[in-house]
């Protein structure tokens, strides 16, 4: 489990870069609904991705989106540790 999640993690923070990229060149993006989906599964790699490439970090309605993803990953993470 944990080397799925770390290569899901270095995957998602790639994303998040080259996305970044393509914003900068003004060239063809991932969606929004993309790169949540990635952040349920990476979250880590995603808040990463965000901070180093001040990616997304301005845009509120994204940031609302982001935060309950990680509101999701959180509960999910808790009821696997319970069970």
């Amino acid at each position: 489990m944990i080397p799925f999640l770390l290569i899901a993690n270095l995957i998602t923070f790639g994303v998040f870069g080259f996305d970044k990229l393509q914003a900068k060149r003004h060239q063809w993006r991932i969606s929004e609904n993309a790169l949540l989906g990635l952040s349920l599964i990476g979250v880590i790699g995603a808040a990463s991705g965000m901070i180093v490439f001040n990616h997304k970090v301005s845009k509120k309605s994204f940031l609302v989106k982001f935060f309950l993803v990680v509101l999701i990953d959180v509960v999910l993470l808790y009821r696997l540790i319970r069970h």
